[in-house]
């Protein structure tokens, strides 16, 4: 980290939220559990991070490690719709929104779109992907029961791993009934969404994600990262790692290098405090349980 970004990051990283992260227990290879995750951030006095699992519901880990940790960092969590959890399941939906999570993300690792760029590393069953289209191109009648369950718990529905035609459809359908909506990571080489749709989905009232493991992984460059969050606006935007992968930084340090290169990008002290505090309060801050 360069010297003269130091002070920076460290005021930035206090009351930080990163809301994409994986840790232990997973069916895939992790670098750190639930407890040390939260004691890591906990040490940068980050306000709280959520813990993401593409197969199993994640809101009552976040609970117990609340429970046990009694630290100033906050665990959150929520459930994917991949095929372990039903897949378009309505009753996953209530259950994990009635009992603390804060973001249900539609299939991720099992959605048709990703399966058609073949596995992603440590997947270890075959299985159909998963669509929320009908065949008719509309969408299927389980979205509409979810949307009514997301609405009624005030949670947030992220698009997962959808293609750019279902992430539309879904965010402009969503919004339309008055679900809060998440556009994931848009900048992954399976998911891209081009500047102009984010800045579009942005004007319906749609939180746009963006994450440091895109920029580290090659799918964008920081400028094109920088250049999409311009477009689509800061206010409508957050940020977040998607670290937590066994081999690299852990998610804090995923953090502080994203602040670090947003800030070599130009963009100042109070706009990156807006995605990594102001924006993410909006997602966790939610009506409590229905």
């Amino acid at each position: 980290m360069k010297e003269k970004n130091i002070g920076v990051i460290k005021r930035l990283l206090e009351g930080a939220y990163d809301l994409h992260t994986h840790t232990e227990p997973s069916a895939f290879n992790r670098a750190l559990d639930d407890f040390d995750l939260v004691k890591e951030a906990n040490e940068f006095k980050m306000a709280g991070v959520l813990i993401k699992s593409h197969y199993e519901p994640t809101q009552s880990r976040a609970a117990l490690v609340n429970l046990k940790s009694n630290l100033g960092t906050k665990a959150y969590g929520g459930t994917v719709l991949n095929w372990p959890n039903g897949g378009l399941n309505p009753y996953a939906v209530e259950n994990a929104l009635k009992t603390g999570a804060v973001i249900v993300w539609m299939p991720t690792r099992d959605s048709e779109n990703c399966l058609k760029y073949g596995d992603m590393p440590g997947d270890f069953f075959k299985r159909p992907g998963i669509s929320v289209l009908e065949e008719n191109g509309k969408l299927k009648k389980e979205v509409y029961e979810i949307f009514k369950i997301m609405k009624k718990y005030n949670g947030y529905l992220a698009t997962g791993h959808l293609s750019v035609k279902e992430s539309i459809l879904l965010c402009e359908e969503g919004r339309r009934l008055g679900v809060n909506m998440i556009l994931t990571h848009p900048e992954w080489q399976r998911t891209m969404v081009d500047g102009e749709t984010q800045k579009y989905l942005a004007s319906l009232g749609v939180l746009i994600e963006k994450n440091w493991l895109n920029i580290a992984e090659k799918s964008v460059t920081v400028k094109e990262m920088a250049n999409n969050i311009r477009i689509a606006g800061v206010k409508n935007v957050y940020l977040s790692t998607d670290r937590g992968q066994n081999g690299f930084e852990t998610p804090v340090y995923g953090m502080i290098k994203f602040m670090e290169a947003l800030l070599e990008e130009g963009f100042t002290e109070e706009e990156i405090r807006i995605m990594t505090h102001e924006v993410p309060k909006l997602i966790v801050n939610r009506m409590s349980k229905a």
